[in-house]
């Protein structure tokens, strides 16, 4: 759990040294600004930004019974950031594991990817896919017409 939260709090810790010696320089509007900035880069790196994550065996159980893709993630990942917010409310529809969190999440995307942990990989009907574009995992969620 305190992996996920390094970075958005080492954005905080920075932020904060900056903006302080900006108001130390009598600049607080830049201190203010600086400070806010560093905050939303903190928040965009947090967790939070994801759906509440699951278990890989919860998300698996999930996904046979209702057929939604599976997006095993880690928080920092920029393309998992990419993948979130390109996919925007949908990303909801979707059962996300945070393989920071579960040792078996971690596993299922070194097994798909030749024993390295790129994410994000998505698991549709059984088949991973590493890294796909947004759109096309958004299609996946749509029933078939």
């Amino acid at each position: 759990m305190m992996r996920a939260w390094m970075l958005p709090m080492l954005f905080v810790l920075c932020g904060s040294a900056a903006a302080a010696g900006r108001f130390v320089s009598g600049s607080p509007g830049e201190a203010v600004a600086l400070l806010l900035a560093f905050v939303l880069l903190a928040g965009v790196n947090s967790p939070l930004v994801f759906p509440r994550s699951v278990g890989a065996g919860e998300a698996q159980r999930r996904s046979a019974e209702d057929g939604r893709p599976v997006v095993y993630w880690r928080p920092g990942c920029t393309y998992c950031m990419r993948l979130r917010f390109r996919l925007g409310r949908s990303a909801r529809e979707l059962h996300w594991v945070n393989i920071w969190r579960d040792p078996a999440g971690a596993a299922a995307v070194r097994a798909a990817n030749g024993g390295d942990e790129t994410v994000p990989t998505v698991v549709v009907a059984g088949r991973p896919h590493t890294n796909p574009d947004p759109a096309w995992v958004r299609a996946q969620l749509s029933p078939p017409a």
